[in-house]
């Protein structure tokens, strides 16, 4: 429900507040006094394009801000999947900067337009005359046979059930589609896994191979820097172990006299063993390079083979190459289990089908057990309301099953005696759209929470009779449901509980549109002129408070006098 609504600097409109009542408000005013413009101030908060040249002060910025009552909507799953903070109560905003930037905002948190649309929807529903695309919709029309039906569990539990059947079939598709590609390059993967695995390759072997060829290739170069290393360290007759064991017999001699020279003594000793086990270590590593050309050719087909390999696979080590092997495991193995992998998907699918189908034919049963029912009271009330010919026929076909399930509807309509239903977008006038459109929304309010609902003008060319009908039904969805009306008739500003009165205001520089809400006296003035003009009589300012008083008597009995 709309608590409260503000615009500001918007085309002819300065400041505007309104606070509207819960059930009927009645919007009149003369043709071009604002009252257009205020809806699409509204427009802009729903959604609509806005554009720099609606700004009242080109050099301020334009603001439209509503504030919801959001109790008994149940739209806090909109909020969750929109990633919105959800409260009582709503706050959406719209900005206009001059230079055209727009900006949209729920509960002060900014949103882009497609947010705004999808949260607005289910808080406002504009209708008006000319509103013909909506009611002319299939998907539409299946919405209508749901909220009747009061279809929200049941559709509930069919989205989950689709979406559970959709995600098995996507599984089943994939592997079965990913098995056709797979069966293709098996061969050529098995092949390359057994030539990687073949090989048995090691993380650091290469490194180790490299480093032991580069020796095998050197060896008479090594082995002799080693043992000429070792003479010089080592030689029987003249080497520097001979020398330093002298040194060290020398130290040993005099470190007796003092602290110092038994600390050199010590310091040359460690340097004496330690040049031992050295010049024993180089003798070893001596010892140990051999000349061996069939070993390094050994290694130079081992190593031509890893260089073979890393080249055909685009890589430059052996981790790599170890890498490929796993993945071309993993796809070979994949191939081996393809079969049963496919089966298991295709019995989930097959069992998630089963559960779809279940579902489906719940929710079209219930669709189909009201269809009746709705073409009925359709029908009924078409002809209080001044259409004794019409008649409304719901055609039903089975379809597969999709997001709204496995019905297709289409509204079939005929006003005139004698002529077969057609598509209702085909056949209906704007006069008859609108009378059609209300009877469906007076019948949809006793069945849920419906949005705010706007009528602009929409009983434009409907006799005086037909207009008190249509008033009626208002005040009737006003009772669980708050209604805004734009009206020119008489007939149905009588049946408002709240009524706002749009004007122009010439006393400054600029034009202003303003509104007001009307005190009991200004109501009885305001409708005797649409009854009599300018300067009603005495006799019409009477009916016409007469009016105001029988409605507010039956309001305050909560009756309505429908039909």
């Amino acid at each position: 429900m709309l608590a409260h609504l503000l615009i500001k600097n918007y085309a002819l409109i300065d400041h505007l507040e309104l606070t509207p009542d819960p059930q009927l408000n009645i919007i009149t005013g003369e043709t071009g006094a604002g009252k257009s413009i205020m809806l699409g101030a509204i427009g802009l908060l729903l959604g609509s394009r806005a554009d720099t040249k609606v700004l009242y002060n080109p050099a301020g910025k334009c603001i439209i801000e509503g504030t919801f009552d959001l109790s008994g909507y149940y739209i806090e799953h909109l909020f969750e999947e929109e990633e919105l903070d959800f409260a009582p109560t709503c706050l959406i905003r719209r900005e206009i900067s001059p230079t055209g930037k727009s900006r949209a905002f729920i509960n002060d948190t900014p949103v882009n337009l497609e947010t705004l649309r999808r949260i607005a929807g289910q808080l406002m529903d504009i209708h008006s005359q000319h509103d013909t695309l909506l009611l002319g919709s299939n998907e539409f029309q299946l919405q209508i046979v749901d909220t009747y039906a009061q279809n929200e569990e049941v559709l509930r539990h069919y989205h989950a059930d689709f979406q559970a059947y959709r995600k098995a079939q996507q599984v089943f598709n994939r592997l079965t589609a990913d098995a056709v590609q797979m069966r293709k390059e098996f061969d050529y993967n098995q092949f390359l896994f057994d030539e990687l695995e073949k090989a048995q390759l090691l993380p650091d072997e290469q490194e180790q191979l490299e480093q032991e060829l580069l020796i095998l290739e050197n060896a008479t170069d090594v082995r002799e820097r080693l043992q000429l290393a070792t003479e010089y360290l080592d030689n029987p007759e003249q080497s520097v172990i001979v020398f330093l064991k002298n040194a060290v017999s020398s130290l040993n001699a005099v470190s007796k006299y003092a602290p110092q020279y038994e600390q050199l003594r010590e310091r040359a000793q460690s340097v004496y063993i330690e040049l031992k086990d050295l010049a024993s270590e180089i003798s070893y590593e001596q010892d140990n390079v051999e000349i061996d050309d069939s070993r390094a050719d050994e290694i130079r087909e081992r190593l031509n083979l890893f260089y073979h390999l890393q080249q055909k696979h685009q890589v430059k080590t052996l981790k790599e190459l170890i890498e490929i092997r796993q993945e071309l495991e993993a796809k070979v193995g994949r191939v081996l289990n393809l079969d049963e992998d496919i089966n298991k998907a295709k019995v989930i699918a097959e069992k998630a089908q089963v559960k779809l189908m279940k579902s489906a034919e719940k929710l079209s049963g219930s669709r189909k057990s009201v269809m009746a029912p709705i073409e009925k009271q359709v029908k009924t009330y078409l002809l209080e309301l001044g259409m004794p010919n019409a008649t409304l026929s719901i055609q039903h076909k089975t379809i597969e099953p999709s997001e709204s399930g496995i019905d297709d509807v289409d509204f079939l309509f005929s006003a005139n005696k004698g002529i077969k239903p057609q598509q209702l977008k085909n056949v209906a006038s704007g006069g008859e759209f609108s009378r059609v459109m209300m009877v469906i929304k007076y019948i949809l309010a006793s069945k849920r929470k419906l949005p705010t609902i706007i009528f602009d003008e929409i009983d434009t060319g409907v006799s005086g009779e037909i207009a008190i009908k249509m008033g009626q039904m208002m005040r009737e969805i006003s009772k669980s449901h708050q209604v805004i009306s734009i009206t020119h008739l008489h007939q149905i500003a009588t049946q408002g509980t709240a009524h706002y009165f749009v004007y122009k205001d010439n006393s400054a520089d600029k034009t202003v549109s303003k509104i007001r809400k009307l005190t009991f006296d200004e109501r009885v003035n305001e409708i005797a002129q649409m009854i009599g003009g300018s300067k009603p009589s005495e006799a019409i300012l009477q009916n016409a408070r007469e009016m105001l008083q029988v409605q507010m008597a039956l309001s305050q009995k909560g009756q309505t006098n429908l039909f």
